[in-house]
């Protein structure tokens, strides 16, 4: 299963899948898989229902799952839900980033702006205690709004907000740079390469 969970997220979300590469401990980084497979699922739905209510009927679906994904009843046969529930219980994460990133998903299909706090920031708050702990969630709010930025193409705004970004991850561990690490990545065009040294430079740093 964290094979298939793997080759999900590599297809779907290079940049993080790179990223996920920096985190030595096979448990650990599968855990990381997880969360990104999960949010793989989430944004395939467009590109498979062209109706926006047939998709919101989808999202629904899936806000629906995290009751039993939160109350440690898996949904038996799916592979996605299945290592989610495992993971949530075991990092014992909260459930209101699922919720709204779920939400900015429904609002995304009936023609919403990007919610950049609810697809970059709380899930990078959710990656960040997957690998480092509690306590860290203030910390990664602006390296997740760079990415953001990034990921729809306010370059130079994402740019421009690295300074503040880079101060606050000074009291990032160093074990959770790589759930924030592909905020360095603000080129989606990039040769897979090119992106790799990124990565690892800014790891080097520590910023973004």
């Amino acid at each position: 299963m964290a094979g298939t969970l793997d080759a999900q997220v590599r297809a779907a979300d290079l940049d993080r899948w790179l990223s996920s590469r920096l985190v030595a401990d096979d448990r650990v980084r599968a855990d990381l898989i997880t969360l990104y497979a999960f949010e793989a699922e989430l944004m395939s739905i467009p590109t498979r229902v062209t109706q926006p209510l047939l998709a919101e009927m989808r999202y629904t679906w899936w806000a629906e799952q995290m009751d039993g994904v939160f109350a440690g009843i898996a949904r038996k046969g799916h592979p996605v839900l299945e290592a989610l529930t495992d993971l949530v219980a075991r990092h014992a994460l909260d459930r209101a980033p699922f919720d709204a990133l779920i939400e900015a998903h429904i609002g995304r299909v009936h023609g919403e702006p990007h919610d950049l706090d609810a697809f970059y920031v709380g899930p990078m708050q959710a990656a960040v205690q997957v690998l480092a702990g509690p306590g860290h969630a203030d910390k990664v709010v602006e390296a997740g709004r760079v990415r953001g930025l990034g990921q729809v193409g306010r370059i130079d705004e994402a740019k421009a907000a690295r300074p503040k970004a880079n101060a606050a991850l000074k009291g990032l561990p160093a074990e959770g740079f790589p759930a924030v690490a592909s905020a360095a990545l603000t080129t989606p065009d990039e040769p897979e390469p090119v992106k790799r040294l990124r990565l690892i430079w800014a790891t080097v740093r520590g910023r973004v």
